[in-house]
């Protein structure tokens, strides 16, 4: 399937960029990070009206091609900067491509779907976009191995060329699926959308403030996790390569797990034991890896015949869990609100909310790290970040202005889901 194909390559794009994005983090430490995250909520929160206008002005096929391009004459772009890393420096040059990595996998992975739910009725559309997902799993998977085998031999700049060029063939393959829908002009119409139309929703719906809570809290053990492996990658590593090929791994080992949890226990606690337990279970895993944590530090440990520091465990598993479980467990909740709120809401809440969640979270980091706060002291306050995320989990999952549920097995679901 072409845009089986299609979203592989774009996710394979990605995935080979973003080590190069975190490095640049590991080279200045968490003391920065909060420049980083504040630097990409201004752009987003600048950039996603101007682009809810262009989407409610511009035929969505149309703007496919010119954004697609944008993005790839940009990481041409960006190629001589980071053959001259060293000189501009990785502060600089961090908070420049931080924030445009963050506008690129928020825009054209957004408009991916947008232009996907144009080519397809609804019909087709329940068969294949499995399909689709599964093989951008695999394009998650794809990306990081192949920056394995190339990081070595040609250096961190030229990553950018080999991930334009997969990004070119992704939007090659959807122009080429455009050319074969464009029978009709439903997919042609300009379609409205804005960031704005979620933010008064937000105060009146009980389930968008608890999502929009269990964003800040959730993602807030995530973030911890980032800033405490940066400045542990700051320590460990000399080179840019060197901390490319170290987050890379981390990506893979992530990915690897999150597809794993997707294919096992993902389905099998949505489809018998309800959305609730898939949104406490990653929760209550991370209060146990910041106990771990909080314990022994940077300690490392054996396993598998490699020794790996904790913090790389905590970061890669709090990860795995966030996209194989708890992404799958939010998309579902979302299935059961209004059309209008699972859209335009749902995206103020994991563009706005989601960043501003990172500032916060970075600027306490480093707050802490001035004060000479210990990393164990740093993780305990992580460990009351996830517990009161774990309740606030359940909460969202029992929202009372949810609609109920549908299928065969829904009153299974809805007995298991009261006992959690």
């Amino acid at each position: 399937m072409v845009s089986a194909f299609a979203f592989f390559f774009l996710l394979s794009s990605y995935y080979i960029i973003r080590p190069v994005r975190d490095q640049l983090s590991g080279a200045v430490g968490s003391s920065q990070l909060p420049l980083f995250y504040a630097a990409t909520l201004i752009t987003i929160l600048l950039l996603t009206p101007v682009f809810g206008w262009l989407v409610a002005r511009f035929p969505r096929r149309r703007l496919l091609g010119w954004i697609y391009s944008f993005f790839i004459l940009n990481l041409l772009l960006f190629i001589p900067a980071f053959v001259q890393q060293d000189r501009i420096g990785a502060r600089t040059l961090g908070v420049i491509f931080f924030t445009w990595v963050s506008v690129f996998n928020l825009f054209a992975v957004s408009l991916f779907w947008s232009f996907t739910a144009d080519v397809f009725d609804s019909r087709r559309a329940r068969e294949v976009f499995s399909l689709i997902a599964l093989a951008g799993m695999a394009g998650a998977i794809f990306g990081p191995i192949l920056t394995s085998m190339l990081i070595a031999v040609l250096g961190v700049a030229p990553l950018l060329l080999v991930s334009a060029a997969m990004l070119g063939v992704s939007l090659a393959l959807m122009l080429l699926i455009s050319a074969q829908n464009s029978t009709g002009t439903a997919g042609e119409a300009p379609v409205g959308g804005s960031l704005w139309a979620g933010v008064r929703e937000l105060w009146s719906r009980p389930f968008l403030r608890y999502m929009a809570i269990l964003m800040l809290l959730g993602d807030g053990v995530g973030t911890l996790a980032y800033a405490l492996v940066a400045d542990f990658a700051k320590a460990h590593f000399t080179n840019a390569i060197n901390r490319t090929a170290f987050y890379n791994h981390l990506d893979l080992a992530t990915n690897l797990i999150g597809a794993f949890l997707q294919l096992t226990l993902t389905r099998w606690l949505l489809m018998h034991r309800g959305v609730a337990w898939a949104l406490v279970l990653p929760m209550l895993v991370n209060v146990g890896l910041l106990l771990m944590v909080m314990v022994g530090g940077y300690a490392e440990i054996a396993l598998l015949g490699y020794v790996i520091p904790l913090l790389a465990i905590l970061i890669v598993l709090s990860r795995a869990f966030a996209y194989g479980m708890i992404k799958p467990a939010v998309d579902a909740l979302y299935t059961r609100v209004p059309r209008e709120t699972r859209y335009k809401r749902k995206n103020f809440v994991e563009t706005a909310v989601w960043r501003f969640g990172d500032l916060v979270i970075t600027s306490g980091v480093s707050a802490l790290d001035k004060l000479g706060a210990a990393i164990g002291t740093v993780a305990l306050i992580g460990v009351g970040i996830a517990s009161a995320a774990t309740w606030v989990a359940r909460k969202a999952a029992h929202a009372p202005d949810l609609l109920p549920e549908t299928g065969a097995n829904t009153a299974k679901a809805n007995d298991v889901a009261e006992q959690v």
